[in-house]
């Protein structure tokens, strides 16, 4: 007997607390799926692609390298008109680390190495095997040992941890089939008091070409928004004589 209850006390007491351990039992074993579960679910389940299918043509082992060429490095593309100014406005000081991120032909590729010397660091980042193969092959032939090409995926740049002061994103923002994925790995990669610089096309309905209100997902409220929710603050834009369709985004690395 139980001091203080009589029998009747005494089974109330007994199929209460046989009730309560029950009930925590099972709330444990919750939680334990609960957890299980999610340690199941791969990153890329979490978030769902954006746009499917945007970067079908890069992804394609045939991919004509010599086509690619004559649509990036040409004057009518405005990153290309206007690389020079561009690369005054990221003002890249010498001996840092910075990462092209959709570095594609190269076209930035050997100004960045010149940009940062010898003593610096230039991380070439692509999701194409071609573009890759390509990028490594031109970084030899002009002798530029700072440059490391490096084959991301579709939802992670995969540079280290606190490797880079700059991530240079031109024209390849909407090419984030993950974005929040993507972001964080860039969020990740940059050092303390790091920066991104997103150029992009600019997406005004009734304003902009068909081919961009096609090909480009957003415009550049949607692209601000979504950067901001993974840890980066807007802190400029960068006016660029001679852009009519892009824009020039500088966003610091929040910290936590």
């Amino acid at each position: 007997m139980i001091a203080g209850l009589d029998g009747s006390s005494v089974f109330h007491y007994l199929a209460v607390m046989k009730r309560l351990i029950s009930t925590i039992a099972f709330s444990v074993l919750s939680v334990a799926f609960i957890v299980c579960a999610q340690e199941d679910v791969s990153p890329k389940a979490k978030q769902e692609s954006v746009k499917p299918g945007i970067n079908k043509n890069f992804l394609d082992p045939n991919l004509d390298i010599k086509q690619w060429f004559g649509r990036f490095e040409v004057e009518s593309r405005e990153v290309y008109h206007c690389r020079d100014k561009i690369l005054a406005a990221l003002g890249i000081v010498p001996g840092s680390a910075l990462a092209d991120i959709g570095a594609g032909t190269g076209l930035y590729m050997k100004p960045f190495a010149e940009a940062v010397g010898k003593d610096g660091q230039v991380f070439a980042v692509d999701i194409s095997e071609v573009f890759v193969k390509n990028l490594k092959k031109r970084a030899q032939e002009s002798e530029l040992s700072q440059v490391k090409v490096v084959q991301c995926s579709e939802d992670s740049v995969k540079l280290p941890a606190n490797s880079i002061d700059l991530a240079f994103i031109c024209d390849t923002y909407h090419h984030f089939e993950y974005p929040a994925l993507t972001l964080a790995s860039i969020h990740k990669a940059l050092k303390p008091g790091g920066r991104m610089v997103v150029i992009d096309f600019e997406r005004i309905p009734g304003v902009s070409r068909e081919w961009l209100l096609g090909h480009v997902r957003a415009g550049k409220d949607v692209f601000t928004s979504e950067i901001n929710a993974a840890g980066f603050e807007l802190e400029k834009e960068v006016t660029i004589d001679g852009f009519k369709e892009n824009y020039f985004l500088v966003f610091g690395k929040r910290q936590a």
